[in-house]
């Protein structure tokens, strides 16, 4: 398991941010696996943010680590990914996910392997750059 994902499970959440009009756009994500030593995220097909991913790639996820300040930084590029193995490892991971996609063939869901990933961790104790 990746530092990266490591800390991002032991996140509540996590804030995605794409660009939508040349702008920053930020939202929170909750549902994020590791599968085959890469990083996932999922949305609905629907979102403004799937529209935003598949027009421009760039991507930035940040989250906090809650009572501490530690926090994380990722970026990469969010590349949809139709594996219907990959799929179904997603709603493993993040059971809640089946509240809004019922199988891993459902139409609306999208996921995203995060390729050209890099990781910086800041803690009390230093910066650490981790996956590149």
């Amino acid at each position: 398991m990746s530092r990266t994902y490591e800390f991002l499970k032991q996140c509540d959440f996590f804030v995605v941010t794409t660009v939508s009009d040349a702008a920053p756009a930020a939202r929170p994500f909750g549902a994020v696996m590791e599968y085959e030593n890469e990083l996932y995220i999922s949305t609905a097909n629907t979102k403004a943010v799937y529209s935003q991913f598949k027009e421009n790639p760039l991507v930035q996820i940040v989250a906090l680590k809650a009572g501490t300040r530690d926090w994380i930084r990722v970026s990469g590029k969010a590349i949809e990914v139709y594996d219907l193995d990959a799929k179904q490892a997603m709603l493993d991971a993040c059971p809640v996910l089946l509240r809004h996609f019922d199988t891993k063939e459902c139409a609306r869901f999208a996921l995203f392997k995060i390729l050209e990933m890099k990781s910086v961790l800041h803690t009390a104790g230093g910066i650490a750059n981790l996956e590149q």
